[in-house]
């Protein structure tokens, strides 16, 4: 559980009339060489700007006794045992008082004075405002992988999954108002907190802004590993963009599938050949696998909805206008045709006196579309248990 070591009074002279608070929040792990820095180059900025406020240190664990060096320096520590970059944004977000919150690394690589901009760009009415270094990165700030791979490779999943529109998704400097943190409800506890953030304010359709800032080469070691961080950031993209991880796929899937299947059934000539039995059974697999995980997607819309609160304006759409009967009614229609089909193939054989049968393809066909439609009625059911969570309002 996070602790307070020591408070500070805030900086000037007390709260201004019209005058927002600022409440500088630092994650810190292990950053004796700079967090000394950090604070007195925050509170300075602060009181030269005339700007009511505090600074926070949210210390993840440090044995090289930063968090007694932040308070000599005048930060208020708080003590986050729990490891992790989110963990500590967490403990720190949770303590601070100010109206308004800027974040930033104590590593020295952005510029404290930068800090009124952001303050102002909340005045004038957004919600949340991130950096955006991508064209100001100093010489030796930024690995190479970094800079031309990771980042805008994960930034650019990030605006394709949520339509951020943000240029530099993992910027650590960053502003927000406090009051938005409930609606936020930041949870996670590692680097992909910093695109949580951004997932999550744009899903709420908050006002989001950029400023253009610096970024210089760190101070002390670096704490990042590239790719089990990297990782962990792509897995949070993939797990909050259902329609993305699922539905897409899933409908491809299924698609391809189905035109595999009908081609072979009407013996159309493909890339100069016919396609016969070992592609319906590649056809059938995809349609199979491919309803299923498409159903998947559906049930995890739903959970997100139900369980979560995210808001997805495709899923309230068609939840609006889709009941379980639907679902019953395609699946129990899909699965009497594979039924009939099935049955058409019995009786053949009995007028044939049992003896040889050469319907591998209509069996084939029979098989996957029951297969396939007891999918969507089960599939339909869980949709539905999961909707007795549906908001009655």
């Amino acid at each position: 559980m996070s602790t307070i070591e020591t408070t500070r009074r805030p900086t000037g002279d007390g709260p201004q009339p019209g005058r927002a608070s600022v409440s500088v929040v630092i994650p810190c792990l292990n950053e004796a060489e700079n967090i000394e820095i950090c604070v007195t180059r925050a509170l300075a900025v602060l009181e030269e700007h005339d700007i009511p406020g505090e600074v926070v240190v949210a210390d993840n664990a440090s044995e090289d006794g930063s968090p007694e060096l932040a308070a000599k320096a005048g930060a208020r520590v708080i003590h986050e045992p729990r490891r992790g970059y989110g963990s500590a944004y967490l403990a720190g977000l949770a303590a601070a008082t100010g109206d308004y919150i800027v974040m930033l690394d104590a590593d020295l690589t952005y510029d404290f004075e930068d800090i009124p901009a952001f303050v102002d760009k909340l005045d004038e009415g957004a919600q949340m405002v991130i950096g955006d270094r991508m064209d100001n990165i100093h010489p030796g700030a930024m690995p190479w992988l970094h800079r031309y791979v990771g980042n805008p490779v994960l930034t650019g999943i990030l605006n394709t999954f949520f339509r951020t529109g943000v240029k530099d998704a993992h910027c650590g400097m960053r502003a927000l108002r406090r009051d938005v943190l409930p609606t936020l409800d930041l949870r996670t506890t590692g680097m992909e907190f910093a695109s949580e953030m951004v997932i999550r304010a744009s899903k709420r359709d908050l006002d989001i802004r950029q400023i253009p800032i610096e970024y210089h080469p760190r101070g002390g070691e670096s704490k990042l590993s590239s790719f089990r961080d990297g990782w962990r950031h792509l897995r949070f993209l993939l797990v909050h963009s259902p329609t993305w991880l699922f539905i897409i796929p899933g409908t491809a899937m299924a698609g391809i599938g189905t035109l595999i299947a009908l081609t072979v059934l009407a013996d159309l000539d493909v890339l100069g050949r016919q396609w016969d039995l070992h592609a319906l059974i590649a056809g059938a697999l995809l349609m199979i696998v491919g309803t299923q995980v498409l159903a998947l997607g559906l049930c995890a819309h739903a959970y997100g909805t139900y369980y979560m609160g995210d808001q997805d304006p495709w899923f309230d759409q068609m939840r609006a206008r889709f009941r379980l009967e639907h679902g019953l009614l395609l699946g129990g229609g899909i699965l009497l045709v594979g039924v009939a089909i099935a049955a058409v193939i019995l009786f053949t054989w009995i007028d044939r006196g049992f003896g040889e049968l050469s319907e591998t393809r209509l069996a084939l066909i029979a098989a996957t579309l029951m297969i396939v439609g007891i999918q969507i009625v089960f599939s339909s059911f869980l949709l539905s248990i999961l909707g007795l969570r549906r908001p009655t309002t």
